[in-house]
């Protein structure tokens, strides 16, 4: 039988049940969490990168250098971070990244800038990110045309500092995050703490396994 925290006997603060509350303060927390999430994201991500940049040894976890994984990676930390800055969230703003202390010349607000910028490199629909591509035509010694020639420029992969110094700032916007979910968690709070057992009891269950 559950007692008055809403446990059956078992673990003190284990939840038998978790309802969903629809409000406007839950979707804001709901917000929040889903920021803080790609956040999370794009520090995994750039692990990853120093690794893969420095080669098995010198990272977390072990990851053999190849570009196409470098690749893979620094865009999905690009996407993953100018995602949380979406206007349409409107959970974090230019102003948050500028406001980050990073070490170097370059400014936060300058290098926020410019990762904004390299996200709608890797992520064009339009523009190998990779390589730039010309047509030649090819001559012998004697310059007489021999054919087409398809030359491959490719373009410099990403560097250890620029992964480290994304890196930092999203760590720091984590922690901006993290303590506005906190604030946002004691408004829902306050929100349903006046709620009767059986008024608690008819909001809609949350499927734990599936949610």
């Amino acid at each position: 039988m559950a007692d008055e925290n809403g446990t059956d006997g078992g673990t003190p603060g284990t939840p038998t049940a978790v309802r969903r509350i629809e409000s406007p303060e839950s979707q804001a927390l709901a917000t929040l969490a889903s920021v803080f999430e790609d956040l999370q994201y794009v520090l995994r991500c750039c692990e990853h990168l120093v690794t893969a940049l420095g080669g098995p040894d010198s990272g977390p976890v072990r990851v053999d250098t190849d570009d196409a994984l470098v690749e893979a990676l620094w865009t999905g930390a690009l996407v993953g971070y100018v995602r949380c800055f979406s206007g349409r969230t409107g959970v974090l703003t230019d102003a948050d990244a500028a406001a980050v202390e990073i070490p170097g010349e370059l400014s936060a607000e300058d290098f926020h800038s410019m990762i904004k910028k390299l996200r709608d490199h890797y992520a064009s629909r339009h523009v190998n990110p990779r390589e730039a591509f010309t047509i030649g035509a090819a001559q012998s010694n004697d310059g007489a045309l021999m054919g087409v020639a398809v030359v491959s420029s490719p373009r410099p992969i990403v560097d250890d500092t620029t992964v480290r110094l994304l890196g930092r700032i999203a760590y720091s916007l984590s922690g901006l995050i993290d303590g506005r979910m906190q604030e946002a968690q004691n408004t829902v709070l306050g929100a349903v703490k006046d709620m009767s057992r059986m008024q608690l009891s008819s909001l809609p269950l949350v499927h734990l396994a599936d949610a």
